[in-house]
């Protein structure tokens, strides 16, 4: 007996068409994207952000993780993973730090661009279960990793109050050097209200938690095979919801006071 479902087999195709054409009509309102790619919610550009941003209309909240000035390049994995773009300079993360969300917005950067950067809020701070390498003899191992909070003139806790220290696991990078576990992700997105946009979306982890929570995506990434990472593990959040959760078994983040 044959599993061939017609019914859903045309569904599924009606929303490949329908996915297509806004597509095609997202890339014509913003030519300065090289590609752009619809998946279930999720709008994908591929180009500079700086470029395409003027493009997209007002969105609810910006969850991303830019470049910030360290050179990264990590040399300690099977497969090395090329330079990211424009990482010489915090250029890049004071422009996201100035741009405009209605409800909030979650920017990661280091502990030393804070002066370099508008006075946020406050931080948050990612406590990993793990430390990176850095300077072995003069310097603290370092386990976390803060993102700075501005809150937009729509702003409200959807969840009630949270506290400002999360634990999660720290990914294998295995897709991108600077990778965010995705249930740290859905914890930041779970924060915010509305659209989420990710102008640095690497190999899309802000949109793949975008996903799991039904919440509409915005990314942009300069990098072409990134951006294909991304298009990807996308599709396969909407098609396998939980493989991304139950992959690495790992606790849910879990939030702490610093006293």
């Amino acid at each position: 007996m044959s599993d061939y479902d017609a019914q859903k087999d045309g569904f599924e195709s009606y929303n490949v068409a329908i996915a297509a054409n806004r597509a095609r009509l997202l890339q014509e309102r913003c030519p300065a994207a090289k590609r752009v790619v619809v998946i279930g919610n999720c709008e994908l550009y591929l180009g500079d952000c700086t470029k395409i941003l003027p493009s997209i209309g007002s969105v609810g909240a910006v969850v991303t993780d830019p470049p910030f000035g360290m050179s990264f390049q990590s040399n300690f994995r099977g497969v090395k993973h090329e330079k990211i773009a424009n990482d010489s300079t915090s250029d890049l993360l004071r422009w996201v730090c100035e741009q405009e969300a209605d409800h909030a917005k979650y920017v990661f950067c280091r502990w030393d661009n804070l002066f370099e950067i508008p006075k946020p809020k406050s931080l948050v701070t990612w406590v990993k279960n793990n430390w990176s390498m850095g300077d072995l003899e003069h310097e603290h191992a370092r386990q976390t990793e803060v993102a700075a909070f501005y809150p937009g003139p729509d702003h409200f806790f959807p969840k009630g109050r949270p506290q400002d220290v999360i634990r999660a696991p720290r990914t294998g990078n295995e897709f991108h050097p600077t990778e965010k576990p995705v249930q740290l992700m859905m914890a930041f997105v779970e924060w915010t209200s509305g659209k989420v946009l990710d102008p640095f979306m690497g190999s899309g982890t802000t949109g793949i938690a975008c996903a799991k929570l039904g919440r509409p995506f915005i990314g942009m990434e300069l990098h072409e095979p990134y951006f294909d990472i991304a298009c990807e593990r996308i599709r396969k959040a909407y098609s396998q919801p939980d493989m991304f959760v139950s992959q690495a078994k790992a606790p849910q983040p879990k939030q702490e006071a610093l006293l």
